[in-house]
C-alpha cells in the first residue's frame, strides 16, 4: 500500500490539471467567498466572515483535492488496466482502493489544516471552543469524499468523462451545503433539504467547532447524516465498482 501511495503521488505530480485542481483552486475559492460574505447579513445567522469562509475552505478542499482528483485517478488507472493487474497480487480490493486514495486524502488533510490556520490568522478567528466537532467533521469528510469518489468512478466511462461526472455533486455541494450561502439565510423548506446533502454535515460540524453553538442533538444528527452517506457510498462501490475498462 505504501508503494502504491508513492506511485500515486508521483503520477499526481505529473498531471498538471489534477495538480491545479488539488493545490490551487481550493486556495482561490475562499477569497471569492470572503468577497461574497460582505454582501450578506451574516449577523442574522449568528455568523461572521471567518465562520463562513473557514468551513467553506474545508469543503472546497474536500471537493477539489480529494473527490474530484480521486475520481479521475481511479478511472484512469482502471482504463489503463492498472487496477486489474494489482488484483493479481497480494493486495485485497479494499487495500488497492485505500492505497490509491491515500495521497489525495493526505493532500486534502494538509490543505485543510493550512487553510484553517490561514483563515484564523487573516480573519481574526479565535481558538475554536469545540475543536472536537471540527476534527470529527474533517475526518468524516475525508472518508466520505474518498468513498464517493470511488462510487462516482464506478459510473464514469473514460478519463475524459471523469472531468464531468464529479461536477453535479460539486456544484450542488457548493451551492446547497452552506459553503457560499449559510443555510440559516435560506427558506426553511430549502434548508431542510440542503441539510441532507453529503457535504452539509461536514460544514456544519466544522462551523460548529468554531462557533460553539451546535447542540448535542444537532451534532449527532450531522454525524448520523455523514455516516449514512458513507454507508451508501461503500455499498455502491461494493456493488458496482468496475476493475476493468468499461466497454
Amino acid at each position: 500500500m505504501t508503494a502504491l501511495a508513492r506511485a500515486e503521488v508521483t503520477l499526481l505530480g505529473r498531471t498538471k490539471g489534477a495538480l491545479v485542481a488539488a493545490l490551487f483552486v481550493p486556495l482561490v475559492l475562499p477569497v471569492s467567498t470572503a468577497q461574497a460574505a460582505k454582501e450578506m447579513d451574516l449577523a442574522e445567522a449568528g455568523l461572521d466572515t471567518g465562520t463562513l469562509v473557514l468551513p467553506a475552505s474545508v469543503g472546497f478542499s474536500l471537493l477539489f483535492a480529494v473527490y474530484s482528483v480521486l475520481v479521475g485517478a481511479l478511472v484512469v488507472r482502471r482504463e489503463e488496466l492498472v487496477l486489474k493487474r494489482l488484483r493479481t497480487g497480494e493486495l485485497r480490493d479494499v487495500e488497492i482502493l485505500a492505497g490509491s486514495a491515500l495521497p489525495a486524502v493526505l493532500t486534502g488533510l494538509v490543505q485543510c489544516l493550512v487553510l484553517a490556520v490561514a483563515c484564523s490568522a487573516l480573519l481574526d478567528l479565535s481558538m475554536p471552543p469545540a475543536p472536537h466537532l471540527a476534527v470529527v467533521g474533517l475526518l468524516l469528510g475525508l472518508v466520505m469524499c474518498a468513498a464517493l469518489a470511488a462510487a462516482t468512478a464506478s459510473f464514469t466511462r473514460t478519463g475524459e468523462s471523469a472531468q464531468v461526472t464529479p461536477m453535479p455533486l460539486m456544484i450542488i455541494s457548493m451551492v446547497g451545503s452552506g459553503m457560499f450561502f449559510p443555510l440559516e439565510l435560506l427558506p426553511d423548506r430549502v434548508a431542510s433539504v440542503c441539510e441532507l446533502l453529503p457535504l452539509t454535515p461536514v460544514v456544519t460540524l466544522v462551523r460548529g467547532g468554531w462557533t460553539g453553538d451546535l447542540t448535542v442533538s444537532e451534532a449527532l444528527g450531522a454525524v448520523a447524516t455523514a455516516v449514512v452517506w458513507i454507508v451508501i457510498a461503500v455499498f455502491a462501490v461494493r456493488r458496482w465498482f468496475r476493475w476493468e475498462p468499461r466497454r
